[in-house]
């Protein structure tokens, strides 16, 4: 038995150390895909480095803006206000409490409508006297010219002094003197009580109110609790704007030029507008020149102390033009042929996009574009060849 033992086979004892049969280890493809994902990283990062610290093109900017056809033909632009030429603020020649006031703010006056009246019974009680010395002067001079021609009959027919007659005449002149200084005393009482009403200087729209009814008015507002005006009027035809010229752009600007006017509180409407007058004299803080144009076609939503633009003009517009809407326009030098099309490069926080665009008619230096941008847009001016999408800039002087 123990022989049989000894001569068994023993070499399939040995262990197997071979890589078994079967599915591949997972290990090596995870492996491969990590050291995949790390490669894209690396790649990544590298060019957003690259990105970063690449240096900035400096460039000029332009934005896409509304054009009407009409500012094809200008030469210049300037701010201003609405400015009535003809204003008053509305006073008393005389103190007293404010017992009437007949009118508010947008209420239409004509040349001398009584628009307030002061209290006047002290004045009234001055005309009342004064108009009875008169009539008492006037009683007076009947009786002393009766007197006078009595004495003239009978100086004549020599039963009378010539002293008598003389007293006569001296009494007869003191009346007619009487008679004079009560008229004037009329005249001046009528004036008091002339004072105490306000009347309208000229035809205008009432625009602020400046006093109530139980307020005391002086000419002078001497005291704290006093008014000076009582309203403020403006003659709405004499309605101009007052536009700041810049002393090296007056050359360009004549009196009769045909101009465009823009309010700020109405930007689609336009008006027509003819420069009226250059101020001969420059402001020496803002070196600037006053320049006043008024308005061809003013109506109702124009007012005193609004904000406006003027566009002076090489020719003036026809009716046509002037109505003809605003389109979207941008420099000529901003649009560049990429691909064969017309594109721009648009400004998306310090870097540049190349977006295509559709343009139309050219406006001047300008070129309207009828797709591809939205008011305000700010783009490239002159770009580079070398710009495309993703290229950062810098503003020129920033």
């Amino acid at each position: 038995m123990a022989n049989t033992t000894e001569n068994a086979d023993l070499s399939g004892l040995r262990i197997n150390r071979s890589p078994e049969e079967g599915p591949p280890s997972r290990s090596f493809n995870w492996k491969i895909l990590l050291a995949s994902v790390l490669v894209v990283l690396i790649v990544g990062a590298f060019f957003a480095v690259q990105g970063n610290f690449s240096p900035a093109h400096e460039v000029d900017l332009a934005t896409a803006t509304l054009t009407f056809p009409s500012q094809a033909s200008a030469v210049l632009t300037a701010s201003g206000y609405v400015v009535a030429q003809q204003k008053a603020a509305v006073a008393s020649k005389g103190t007293g409490r404010l017992v009437y006031l007949g009118v508010e703010e947008g209420d239409h006056v004509t040349t001398g409508q009584v628009i307030a009246r002061l209290e006047d019974q002290d004045m009234m009680a001055a005309l009342d006297k004064a108009n009875a010395d008169l009539r008492v002067a006037l009683a007076d001079s009947f009786d002393a010219q009766q007197s006078l021609d009595r004495q003239v009959q009978l100086f004549k027919a020599s039963l009378s002094a010539k002293s008598d007659l003389d007293a006569a005449q001296a009494r007869y002149h003191r009346v007619v003197a009487t008679i004079q200084s009560a008229r004037a005393a009329v005249t001046g009482a009528e004036v008091g009580v002339e004072n105490t009403r306000i009347r309208a200087p000229f035809n205008g729209t009432v625009l602020t109110k400046d006093a109530n009814v139980g307020e005391v008015v002086s000419p002078f507002a001497a005291s704290v609790n006093s008014r000076a005006a009582v309203v403020s009027i403006a003659d709405m035809s004499s309605l101009q704007v007052e536009a700041d010229v810049s002393e090296s752009n007056i050359p360009r600007v004549s009196v009769d030029q045909a101009c465009e006017i823009v309010l700020d509180a109405y930007p689609e409407k336009r008006y027509r507008g003819v420069v009226h007058k250059i101020v001969p004299t420059a402001d020496r803080a803002k070196a600037t020149v006053l320049t006043k144009v008024a308005f061809t076609n003013r109506d109702d939503h124009v007012l005193p102390e609004m904000s406006a633009k003027v566009t002076f003009l090489s020719k003036e517009a026809d009716s046509a033009t002037i109505a003809a809407p605003a389109s979207l326009t941008v420099p000529a030098s901003c649009v560049v042929t990429r691909g064969g099309a017309p594109a721009v490069l648009l400004v998306r926080d310090s870097r540049v996009v190349e977006t295509p665009v559709r343009t139309g008619a050219a406006a001047g230096d300008r070129i309207e574009v009828h797709e591809g941008l939205t008011q305000g847009d700010k783009l490239v001016l002159r770009p580079d060849p070398g710009l495309t999408t993703g290229s950062r800039i810098k503003v020129r002087g920033n």
